[in-house]
C-alpha cells in the first residue's frame, strides 16, 4: 500500500499545480485524474480547444470580412473544418503530453482512475477495467473540479441539446445555432460559431449578457457581437423543447409573450456545477454547502483534518488561474510555507473579439455599495497602435477611491483586454494608486498605453484626450 505525504484528487490546472508546488518542497506526491490526459477540463475539453478555435475562427473571419479592405487579396477562401478540428487537438495534445512529462521530472507518481475516500488517510482507486487499490496518504486534496450544469427540462442529449463540451468539437457547422446564456462561455462558443457561418441567437434570462461586467462595457460588447452577426435576446426564460422530423425549436417567452428560436443545435451554457459527487465525502464527514460545492475555511482546509479543497469544488469564481493559485497555496500550508490567494484580485476575460476583462470592483458595483469613487476612461480609438491593428473599437476604464485614488478595480473591451488586466492586477497588489499606474512609462505605440490614459484620466490627467 503505496504511503505519500499528499494525494491529489483531480489533475487539472488546480491539482497539477498543487502537485507540482508540493514536489518543489520536498513532498512526496500522488496525482489521481479519472482522464487518460493530465490537464482536467482546461486543458482536455475547456480553456485551450475553447481559445484555439477563438484564434482560428478569428482569422478566418478577419480574411473573409476585412482582409480585402485593408489590401489583402485573398481568393478561393474557404474552410476546412476537420483541419480546423485537427489544430485544436494539436494544441491539446501537446499541453497535455507537456502536463506529462513535467510530472515524471518532477517525480509525481500520477495515478489514473475514479478515487474515492475510505478513510480520512486512504483514497480508493479504481483504474478502467482494473482492479481498485488504495493508497495512503497524510494529506488529500480535492480538485475535482465542474462540470456544465444542465436544465433540468432541457437536458443534454449530445446531439442537438448539447454543453461545451460537445460545442468544440461539432463535425459540421450548424446552419442554426442558438446559445442558452449570455456568459462567458455561450458568448467565446457562440462567436466561434458564427464567424465560420452559422446563425447563432443567444438567449440570456437576465437583463444583460455578461452579467458581471459594467453597464457601459456591456452595452458596447452587445452592440459589436451583433455586428458580427449574433443575435442577443435577454429577458428571455427559457420555457422547453419542441421537436419534429423538420428540426428542433427552443421556446423561450418574455413578459407573458412566447418566443421561439428555430435550431440544428441548441448550446445550453447556464453554468457550471461543483463534481464533489461519488467521492465518499459524506461518509468522510466533509461538509458541503447548498450548491454541493466543499466548506473549507480561510486557508481552504475541510472540516476534517488532514482534507483539503480547491479549485471549482469551494465558493468562488470557477476560473482555472484561480484554481491554479489555490493549489500552489495549500502545497505551502502543506509544507508549513506562508502561502497566500488574495480572492479579490482575480481577473476575469471573455475572450471574444473584442476581449473583456475586468478584476476588482466595476464602476456600478463600487456606486452600488456606496463607495466614494473617481473613474478614468481611455478609447482605443485615440491609441495609435489600436488605430494601426485595426483595433480601434473599445475602452479601458479605471476605478479609484475617491478619497485615497487607490485602484480598486478595472474593466477593459477591446484588442488584447487578457493581457492588459494583468497589469492592473499587479498595480493592485501592492495597493498601488491610478496615478501609481499613470505615471508608469509605457512603450509607445502599445495597447498598454490606454491604461496609462485611462488611470490619468481618474484625475483629469490623460495627455491623449480631452
Amino acid at each position: 500500500m503505496p504511503t505519500f505525504d499528499l494525494a491529489i484528487i483531480g489533475a487539472g490546472p488546480g491539482g497539477y499545480v498543487c502537485a507540482f508546488r508540493a514536489a518543489q518542497l520536498g513532498l512526496n506526491v500522488a496525482l489521481i485524474e479519472r482522464r487518460a490526459t493530465l490537464g482536467g477540463t482546461c486543458l482536455n475539453v475547456g480553456c485551450i480547444p475553447t481559445k484555439a478555435l477563438l484564434q482560428l475562427s478569428e482569422h478566418y473571419a478577419w480574411a473573409r470580412n476585412r482582409a480585402a479592405g485593408q489590401g489583402v487579396r485573398i481568393d478561393g477562401l474557404a474552410l476546412d473544418l476537420p483541419a480546423l478540428m485537427q489544430r485544436k487537438a494539436a494544441v491539446v495534445q501537446k499541453l497535455t503530453a507537456g502536463v506529462a512529462q513535467l510530472a515524471r521530472v518532477r517525480k509525481v507518481t500520477s495515478i489514473t482512475g475514479a478515487a474515492s475516500i475510505v478513510r480520512p488517510d486512504a483514497v480508493r482507486v479504481t483504474p478502467p477495467g482494473g482492479e481498485p487499490a488504495e493508497i495512503v496518504a497524510k494529506n488529500i486534496v480535492i480538485a475535482t473540479g465542474s462540470a456544465p450544469a444542465a436544465l433540468s427540462f432541457l437536458p443534454f442529449d449530445g446531439k442537438t441539446v448539447v454543453s461545451s463540451d460537445q460545442a468544440i468539437g461539432f463535425d459540421s457547422v450548424p446552419s442554426r445555432l442558438v446559445v442558452v446564456g449570455g456568459g462567458a462561455i455561450g458568448l467565446e462558443l457562440g462567436s466561434v460559431w458564427a464567424r465560420l457561418g452559422s446563425e447563432v441567437s443567444v438567449v440570456e434570462f437576465l437583463p444583460k449578457i455578461a452579467a458581471s461586467y459594467d453597464d457601459d462595457v456591456v452595452r458596447l460588447l452587445a452592440r459589436l457581437l451583433g455586428k458580427q452577426g449574433l443575435r442577443i435576446e435577454t429577458n428571455a426564460r427559457v420555457t422547453g423543447l419542441r421537436t419534429s422530423p423538420d428540426g428542433a425549436v427552443l421556446l423561450a417567452e418574455r413578459d407573458g409573450k412566447p418566443l421561439e428560436f428555430p435550431a440544428d443545435r441548441i448550446l445550453v451554457s447556464v453554468g457550471r456545477r461543483p463534481v464533489t459527487e461519488d467521492l465518499g465525502l459524506d461518509q468522510a464527514g466533509v461538509q458541503l454547502d447548498d450548491k454541493r460545492r466543499i466548506k473549507v475555511d480561510e486557508h481552504l482546509r475541510t472540516s476534517v483534518p488532514g482534507f483539503w479543497a480547491i479549485g471549482d469544488v469551494v465558493a468562488g469564481p470557477m476560473l482555472a488561474h484561480k484554481a491554479e493559485e489555490d493549489g500552489a497555496a495549500v502545497a505551502e500550508w502543506i509544507a508549513g510555507k506562508a502561502g497566500h490567494v488574495d480572492w479579490n484580485r482575480v481577473p476575469a476575460v471573455i475572450y471574444t473579439d473584442p476581449e473583456v476583462a475586468a478584476v476588482g470592483l466595476g464602476e456600478d458595483a463600487a456606486k452600488a455599495r456606496g463607495l466614494e469613487v473617481r473613474t478614468g476612461k481611455f478609447f482605443f480609438a485615440a491609441n495609435g497602435r489600436a488605430l494601426a491593428a485595426d483595433a480601434s473599437e473599445g475602452f479601458a476604464k479605471v476605478i479609484a477611491d475617491a478619497k485615497t485614488d487607490r485602484i480598486l478595480g478595472a474593466q477593459i473591451i477591446g484588442a488584447g483586454a487578457s493581457e492588459l488586466i494583468a497589469e492592473v492586477v499587479a498595480h493592485m497588489e501592492y495597493g498601488g494608486s491610478a496615478e501609481d499606474l499613470g505615471r508608469t512609462i509605457h512603450a509607445h505605440p502599445t495597447l498598454s498605453e490606454t491604461l496609462k490614459e485611462a488611470s490619468l484620466a481618474v484625475s483629469k490627467s490623460a495627455i491623449h484626450a480631452l
